[in-house]
């Protein structure tokens, strides 16, 4: 009775992969030295395949069910270990199962700047990121190429490949698509599926892997682009500087005027708005006998100091749309050639109407 008993330990009566990992694509069922009992159960689970190897051939490839292992069951392993018709003896074979539902929460990104070509900024470097998921869809050649002689093979051994394969498609992607920086955004969706698409060509055939979902989460620029687009869009907001100008001059003047402690300062800066108003009233005379406008002058240019240090030169344009933007306050340090020294923003001609002016002290 104990030999009946220890033969039977010897051999496996069912072969069954209980799945509770995340992230396993496959995973090769502990034989040992043991032997598979001739009519033993064989138990597939949804999103699982079973694949017989035998003396380092695959042999027989199971999906979804409950089989008897038979050799009506295994025709390919029964030619290999050369049974007869109704030969019924224990045997031997590895046995691997392979997760064919969608493994999920993985994630990619370009580890380097990919450069794109835009149609109003030139060329611009950007960074991506997003998330995948990945499945087994040939699990024979999964087992071929990369698993080998593993006994259990993770999502994770071939997601550095992975995010190296995607990082390269959505480059090519992206060059070929000839989007504007601008829309990119709205442009998501249709990236993400040919990225996707580009990428299965490859993994398909060559790894027996398929990556269901593929989405591009977010596209990013350097700092300095952020900046440069933010004071760009100021100015589009601001529009006609000279307008804007103008209207600043029309609101300070009944400040200045009301202002108790002006006194001859204020009279003198009303004076002074009503002259440039006037000067600009009379340049855009275009009636017979105007006189002819005097030459432009060169445009200055001016230094910003900022957190102890100093930046530079730049038109007016410029420093007008980052005080409409917020990034130069009243008492911003400003600097031209000419001046003397620094002086705050709200203290210097050209820029004091456009800030609000300060209330009585």
């Amino acid at each position: 009775m104990a030999f009946l008993d220890k033969l039977r330990n010897e051999l496996i009566d069912i072969v069954e992969w209980i799945d509770d990992s995340r992230h396993t694509l496959l995973w090769r069922f502990p034989r040992f030295h043991n032997q598979i009992k001739y009519g033993a159960q064989l138990i597939v689970r949804p999103g699982q395949n079973a694949i017989f190897v035998r003396e380092g051939r695959i042999a027989d490839v199971f999906g979804p069910g409950q089989y008897s292992l038979e050799t009506r069951n295994l025709p390919l392993l029964s030619t290999l270990a050369g049974w007869k018709h109704g030969f019924d003896s224990p045997f031997k074979a590895e046995v691997y199962f392979a997760s064919t539902r969608q493994i999920t929460d993985l994630k990619w990104g370009t580890p380097n700047p990919v450069l794109m070509r835009d149609p109003d900024f030139g060329s611009v470097r950007v960074r991506a990121f997003g998330t995948y998921t990945l499945k087994a869809s040939d699990p024979k050649t999964l087992l071929r190429e990369l698993v080998g002689a593993d006994s259990n093979f993770e999502a994770d051994e071939i997601s550095e490949l992975l995010r190296s394969i995607i990082s390269t498609a959505f480059a090519d992607v992206v060059a070929k698509a000839e989007i504007g920086l601008l829309d990119l955004a709205s442009s998501y969706r249709d990236l993400s599926e040919e990225v996707r698409r580009v990428v299965i060509e490859r993994i398909d055939d060559e790894y027996g892997l398929d990556l269901p979902q593929l989405y591009i989460v977010n596209i990013s620029v350097p700092a300095e682009v952020e900046q440069a687009l933010d004071v760009r869009s100021s100015m589009n907001v601001i529009g006609d500087m000279d307008a804007f100008r103008g209207y600043q001059l029309g609101v300070s003047m009944p400040t200045a005027a009301a202002n108790p402690a002006g006194g001859l300062a204020g009279a003198g800066v009303g004076l002074g708005m009503g002259m440039a108003m006037a000067e600009g009233m009379r340049t855009d005379n275009t009636g017979p006998g105007a006189a002819s406008p005097p030459p432009v002058p060169a445009a200055a240019s001016w230094h910003i100091a900022e957190n102890g240090r100093s930046s530079g030169p730049y038109s007016v344009e410029q420093i007008a749309g980052w005080i409409a933007s917020g990034r130069i306050g009243r008492e911003t340090m400003l600097w031209s050639s000419g001046m003397p020294e620094w002086v705050a923003a709200a203290r210097t001609p050209q820029f004091a109407a456009m800030f609000p002016p300060s209330p009585p002290s």
